[in-house]
């Protein structure tokens, strides 16, 4: 983990929410369906003031301050980035709270990822001369770049601002779902301009942009497009510029062939070096206004994955007037009713934490289509929506685990319909007929293993969230998971694993490839389709494949059967068995079968002693260095990836569910803190997060499609979950404290509760979940008699 930097100081609230918009004009901005009740207004507005948004900017969280709506397409935000970065894994994001100087607002954003790409449309307000490159950081005034001071920033959902020191502007940003809104408060004495950089984005390299094109047009609006070749090969976005304030002079550059481009033509003229639009590579434009000196001006950019005139269609739908404060009151507006679907009483400090945490977990997967629904599929080629909203950002190696289960109770269900029909268009659309791996902007990126969607789908319709073809959904996750070509599946169909001589990390792959089947299984049975079920139910044994018993790791076979030699249970690294892991941080990945895995053991208490024996262990975290995502080390725990994420909660399986307690305890306490560097790894759109949101509650979906929840410990005092169904479902924690941190006993509806987990239709039935505390463990609740969580060995 980072060096801690200093506490950022407390983001500023500029004013009580004294507006909310109606349920309804929320589901208009965001293409959302209308929202579920949640708490009553002053909630909604303290658990609004709450977040911190710097919250993950510093050490490894890589999430943005910048602004923008619940789900939304627009993400803008400031850019730190001094010079282009090839390796530019800690700026994923565009922002480091330890840099000093801003590059520009770009529009677009992920939030958390190990990856960096987007970062489209970059605008940069000047006063003074114009300079068309970054410049050096240690050089003020060698290029466009300005210093800033944290002490200048306010960050809130749907809002930041910022003075940029070198041009004495005051810049404000706001968003729509797809419209940035800039306001730009310019010196006196200085002319101002508007600079548009097309070259720059989070993941530069010689040739990532394939083409751009720039242009003015007659009313002042001004659009343009980018084509580029990054994460995702051959994206393509669109953008449409307009200002408050008349444009009285442009520049266009074309830096690739040191061409520039000045004003119209006369009438009857034809000048190449006089034009108002201008196509290339490396493109930027400069704009002068000359009556903005000593004034505000606004800025409004709608971006569209279709074209230019959809772009200014969603700028006029969204957008139509130049109230910046208007759009910035309902931003706040959207925000507040989102986080008040959980509604909890907490020390100032945890509540920073909680509601930044589920701030985070509501930005992805992103609004993906225009207004008139339209969006571009993983086939390039144009679609229209119908009778769904179209998302896309799906970072599903990540997100299937806590994310989206999460969503399943703290979103409408027509919004998570609308992820499965997002999903299903993608199988639809895909050359390849699968379901999407890990897709932003329409695009896939075929990075990460398994076939997630999958769980996502299965784990929605388990939960009777059936707004979409369940036929067609099974026929598309079995297609994904007997793509035979994808990541050694021919091979894992035919041989019951995938061969390590014949694909890298091939241990992670048969064991994720068999909780995915697992998950198809159940939602086939769940349907009657009883031959898909029993299939897909014998492949989620597969796991056994993997499982050496001489060593009580899992291991990769070669295509002979033989696990491979030499055998290194700490290695980890690309060329190993393992996914961004060691054997010390895979070998538990059984969700489906936890009982099976422990009889396999030698039995429950083995179990426990070998998951002891990860979170004990000494090691030094040198030995991960060539790896960034293992971050967040307990022994060989590693928290800051997603591997680890339930193994604390398999205590809980094995009937010493005060372990976990312990454990988490432990975790909470090490892994997250309300500061910048609060984050013990990428937030991989929201993953870390909700594992936060979920733990803090008191219970986590180690299983998704289980429709069951183990109990873990809460965290809050007082927290109440106010359902998408419109029930309220309270967690009271009697007697925590520090010096209480174990479950004394449990009761659901003052009935005592002897078993660990929940199941979801308790949750979903509303009422109340009582814990008291006790100082010491309670060996008896949840242990030897008690009801266990389910596992597919034990059904």
């Amino acid at each position: 983990m980072s060096k801690a930097m200093s506490m950022s100081k407390k983001h500023k609230i500029q004013g009580w929410l004294g507006v909310a918009l109606l349920a309804a004009a929320i589901a208009g901005a965001t293409g959302a369906a209308t929202a579920a009740p949640s708490a009553p207004k002053d909630a909604q507005s303290r658990a609004y003031a709450a977040v911190d948004p710097f919250i993950g900017t510093g050490g490894e969280g890589h999430t943005f301050p910048g602004a923008v709506v619940p789900f939304g397409m627009v993400q803008l935000s400031p850019d730190t980035q001094i010079k282009p970065r090839k390796e530019a894994y800690g700026w994923a994001a565009g922002y480091r709270y330890d840099d000093t100087t801003i590059v520009g607002f770009s529009h677009t954003h992920f939030s958390g990822t190990g990856h960096s790409d987007l970062g489209d449309v970059l605008v940069m307000p000047i006063a003074g001369d114009v300079k068309l490159e970054r410049g050096d950081a240690g050089k003020p005034g060698s290029g466009y770049t300005s210093r800033f001071r944290h002490d200048d920033e306010v960050a809130e959902p749907g809002y930041y601002a910022v003075t940029l020191q070198d041009y004495a502007i005051r810049a404000e940003l706001t968003a729509t779902a797809r419209v940035g809104v800039h306001r730009y408060r310019f010196p006196k004495g200085k002319p101002a301009h508007v600079l548009v950089d097309l070259r720059t984005s989070m993941y530069d390299y010689p040739g990532k942009v394939l083409w751009s094109r720039l242009r003015l047009r007659p009313d002042g609006t001004v659009t343009g497009f980018r084509e580029t070749r990054g994460w995702a090969p051959g994206r393509q976005l669109y953008f449409a510029m307009r200002f408050s304030r008349p444009v009285s002079g442009h520049q266009f550059h074309d830096t690739e062939r040191d061409v520039v481009y000045k004003g119209f033509p006369p009438p009857g003229e034809n000048n190449p070096r006089q034009r108002a639009q201008v196509e290339g590579r490396q493109l930027v434009g400069a704009l002068d206004f000359a009556d903005a000196a000593g004034q505000s001006m606004i800025v409004k950019v709608a971006i569209s994955p279709v074209s230019e005139d959809s772009a200014i269609a969603n700028l006029d739908a969204e957008v139509p007037a130049w109230d910046f404060d208007g759009v910035h009151r309902d931003a706040k507006a959207q925000w507040a009713q989102a986080l008040g679907a959980v509604d909890i009483d907490a020390p100032e400090p945890m509540r920073r934490s909680f509601y930044t945490a589920l701030y985070h977990t509501l930005m992805g997967p992103s609004l993906f289509m225009d207004s008139d629904g339209r969006y571009r599929g993983p086939d390039n080629a144009v679609h229209q929506a119908e009778g769904f909203t179209h998302y896309s950002t799906f970072s599903l190696w990540d997100t299937y685990r806590a994310l989206h289960p999460l969503l399943t109770l703290v979103q409408p269900q027509q919004r998570n319909n609308d992820f499965i029909n997002s999903l299903l268009a993608s199988q639809r659309h895909s050359p390849y007929g699968t379901l999407p791996v890990w897709s932003f902007h329409g695009q896939e990126t075929w990075c990460m293993i398994g076939y997630h969607a999958v769980p996502v789908i299965a784990d929605a319709y388990m939960k009777g969230i059936r707004g979409y073809d369940a036929d067609a959904a099974l026929q598309a996750m079995v297609a994904s998971a007997s793509y035979g070509p994808y990541d050694g599946i021919a091979q894992y169909m035919q041989l019951g694993y995938v061969p390590i001589d014949e694909e890298g990390e091939a241990a992670s792959k048969t064991l994720e490839y068999a909780f995915d089947d697992w998950t198809i299984s159940r939602m086939a049975e769940a349907m009657g389709r009883n031959d898909v079920a029993a299939q897909f139910g014998k492949r989620a044994a597969n796991w056994r494949n993997a499982f050496d018993e001489k060593t009580g790791f899992m291991r990769a076979r070669t295509r002979a059967g033989k696990f491979r030699e030499p055998f290194d249970p700490s290695a980890s690294g690309y060329g190993t068995d393992y996914t961004e892991g060691n054997a010390w941080q895979y070998s538990w990945y059984v969700p489906q079968d936890v009982a099976g895995l422990a009889t396999a053991h030698g039995g429950e208490d083995q179990l426990v002693a070998r998951i002891d024996q990860v979170f004990d262990a000494k090691v030094d975290p040198k030995i991960f260095e060539h790896m960034e995502d293992i971050t967040g080390l307990i022994g060989w725990y590693a928290h800051g990836n997603e591997p680890s994420h339930h193994v604390a909660y398999l205590y809980a399986y094995a009937g010493q569910p005060w372990r976990t307690q312990q454990r988490l305890g432990q975790i909470m306490k090490t892994q997250y803190a309300p500061r910048p560097d609060g984050l013990a790894g990428n937030d991989d759109l929201g993953q870390m997060s909700a594992w936060y949101v979920f733990t803090a509650l008191g219970f986590y979906p180690v299983a998704p499609a289980s429709n069951q929840y183990i109990i873990g410990r809460p965290f809050l005092p007082h927290a109440t979950l106010n359902l998408p169904n419109g029930k309220r479902f309270t967690v009271v924690a009697d007697a925590l404290d520090d010096a209480h941190p174990y479950i004394g006993s449990v009761t659901l509806n003052g009935q005592p509760l002897q078993r660990a987990f929940l199941r979801h239709e308790e949750i979903m039935a509303g009422g109340e979940l009582r814990f008291v505390m006790h100082a010491q463990p309670n060996q008896a609740w949840g242990g030897a008699g008690a009801e266990r969580p389910y596992s597919m060995s034990q059904r």
